[in-house]
C-alpha cells in the first residue's frame, strides 16, 4: 500500500497509508528597547489577601499607606533582576493582528509561543534591563473617591524576546513585524495604549539582530 505524505494545513487522502509531516518550527531572539516607560503593577499579596476577606465576608482593617512597600510589591522581579510576564508581550503581539487583514488572533495565539524564565512566584517572565525609579500617580475610582498609587517605572528600558513560531503558517519577517506593531499600538503594564495611555510601548532594537537559535 502506497504511503501518502500529508503537509500540515493539508486534509490526508481518501485511501492508503497517512504518514503525517511534522510541524515546522523555528526560535529566535528578538531585541526590543522600550519606546515609552513602562510602568509595573504586580498585584501584590497584601492586595490578594484583601479581596479574599472581601469574599469571605471578613472585615479588613485599613493600614497606614507605606509608599515604599507599596512600590517593592508592584514590582515583578527574579532573584538578580527585573522581569515582566512573557504572556504580556504574547498578548500584545497576538492583539496587533488587528492591524492586518484576514488575520485571525484565535489562529495567531496556536503559531506563537513566548519563552520565559519561572520567576519567585511561578510565573514565566521576560528579562527587563533597566533600572526603576517610584512614581506616585492620583488614581481615581469608578466608585468614587480618589487615592495616591506607587508603582515602579523604567524610563529606559530593553528586553530580548525567545519566540518559538511555526514556520508553515507565519515567516520569520512576520513574526518580527508582528511584534513592533504590538509594541507599538498595544503595549505592556499600566496606561498603556490598550488601556488609552501611552505607557509601555517598544520597537525592534535597531542596534542589534534578530538571531535564530534553533
Amino acid at each position: 500500500m502506497a504511503v501518502k505524505k500529508v503537509e500540515p494545513n493539508q486534509a490526508p487522502p481518501g485511501d492508503g497509508v497517512v504518514q503525517i509531516q511534522r510541524i515546522g518550527r523555528e526560535t529566535i531572539l528578538v531585541p526590543i528597547r522600550g519606546t515609552a516607560p513602562l510602568i509595573m503593577s504586580r498585584f501584590s499579596e497584601k492586595a490578594k489577601a484583601e479581596m479574599l476577606n472581601i469574599s469571605q465576608g471578613k472585615k479588613t482593617e485599613k493600614q497606614p499607606k507605606d509608599p515604599a512597600a507599596e512600590y517593592a510589591a508592584a514590582l515583578y522581579h527574579f532573584k538578580d533582576g527585573y522581569g515582566f510576564p512573557s504572556l504580556a508581550f504574547k498578548a500584545a503581539t497576538v492583539s496587533a493582528a488587528r492591524y492586518y487583514k484576514k488575520l485571525a488572533m484565535t489562529e495567531l495565539r496556536q503559531y506563537l509561543f513566548f519563552a520565559g524564565e519561572v520567576g519567585p512566584d511561578g510565573m514565566r517572565m521576560v528579562a527587563i534591563n533597566g533600572e526603576p525609579t517610584m512614581r506616585e500617580d492620583t488614581v481615581r475610582y469608578k466608585t468614587g473617591g480618589t487615592d495616591l498609587r506607587y508603582r515602579p517605572e523604567f524610563q529606559n528600558w530593553t528586553a530580548t524576546l525567545e519566540v518559538l513560531y511555526v514556520t508553515s503558517a507565519l515567516t520569520r519577517d512576520s513574526v518580527v513585524s508582528l511584534i513592533e506593531a504590538g509594541g507599538m499600538g498595544v503595549g505592556i503594564g499600566e496606561w498603556r495604549p490598550e488601556r488609552r495611555g501611552d505607557f509601555g510601548t517598544y520597537e525592534i532594537d535597531p542596534t542589534k539582530e534578530v538571531t535564530v537559535i534553533q
